[in-house]
């Protein structure tokens, strides 16, 4: 069976997503959608696509498409979904990371994806990815005991004088930049997988910059039995990416946790049994592990890795950051 996937915005994410589609043997790119003619046609060439739209309207009504990637700026994300789950042309939509900008969002494209029978997912790559699947399986066999601490970071360093709003969407509030929205969203939802359940408290502070975004935020998530997860993101630090679960009988630390694209990963671990050991993971394109995962859901009608209702608890988890870092105060969930 082929699964005849459409991409909205060809920005930089987009490439990916269309690279992830020449990886996948089930998929074939068709159409492409974006308001921009300059990058539509360029990208369209690079990447053998015909099917070339600026709306995406069109692009639904005239295109036999089983699934659609949204890959535009995060303010747009929950328009352009519920547009797609509405008009019944699709069966399934990838969106990238973070879903949406808020719950309320969120809650309108679950009912839109359940009111017409599609498959929502988030796209948070590093879910795929065979470390990230032994990490949760070592924790769900009890290998370090009760998780208490999950530790994690997300910092990368950008010159200050490309921070500009006109430069890139991460700098701008408006299309949803921010160190939370682009950087947190990953630590946040690692959390809530490893513990498996949803945090009873946030506190959250931060750092805005001149463009209005939070540049820098230090997050504290509160979840049942007293366990915590502690998370740092920057983008104006020294760049660091690891994430840290410490268990009651062991430890397990993974230095490249998220972009580690086509480099090799390991978990060190250490347990108080049997002391240190090291997994080892060849490098793996996380794009392409996600997208064959969708079809592999369309296909077989499996059950998503991320659930929309996995990506509406992480946006009321995102709220309750911005909440508290409004307040100066925790905020119960």
């Amino acid at each position: 069976m082929t699964i005849r996937m459409g991409i909205i915005g060809t920005g930089g994410i987009a490439r990916a997503h269309a690279r992830a589609a020449e990886h996948v043997d089930a998929v074939e790119l068709v159409a492409l959608c974006d308001v921009s003619s300059e990058a539509l046609h360029p990208f369209g060439d690079e990447f053998g696509v015909e099917g070339l739209y600026a709306d995406v309207g069109q692009m639904l009504g005239k295109e036999n498409l089983d699934t659609v990637s949204v890959c535009t700026w995060g303010n747009t994300h929950a328009e352009l979904a519920i547009q797609a789950a509405s008009s019944g042309k699709v069966r399934g939509i990838l969106v990238e990371k973070p879903i949406c900008s808020t719950a309320a969002e969120c809650e309108a494209m679950v009912a839109a994806a359940v009111d017409n029978g599609v498959l929502l997912a988030e796209a948070f790559k590093f879910r795929h990815h065979p470390m990230h699947l032994k990490m949760k399986e070592l924790v769900d066999t009890d290998s370090i005991g009760e998780v208490r601490t999950v530790r994690s970071t997300f910092i990368t360093n950008t010159p200050g004088e490309k921070i500009h709003k006109e430069h890139n969407w991460r700098w701008d509030p408006a299309r949803g930049g921010g160190a939370i929205y682009d950087l947190a969203c990953y630590c946040i939802h690692h959390a809530r997988f490893i513990y498996g359940c949803e945090p009873e408290m946030v506190f959250a502070v931060g750092q805005r910059n001149a463009t209005g975004i939070d540049e820098r935020d230090t997050i504290l998530l509160k979840f049942p039995g007293g366990n915590m997860a502690e998370i740092a993101v920057s983008f104006r630090n020294h760049g660091s990416e690891y994430v840290e679960v410490h268990g009651t009988k062991g430890v397990l630390r993974a230095d490249k946790a998220w972009n580690n694209e086509n480099s090799p990963t390991a978990i060190e671990a250490d347990f108080a049994e049997s002391g240190s050991t090291r997994f080892d993971f060849e490098p793996v394109f996380q794009f392409g592990l996600q997208l064959q995962h969708m079809c592999d859901c369309l296909i077989h009608g499996g059950t998503h890795r991320i659930s929309p209702m996995n990506s509406l608890g992480q946006m009321k988890v995102i709220d309750a950051v911005f909440a508290s870092m409004a307040s100066g105060e925790k905020v119960k969930l």
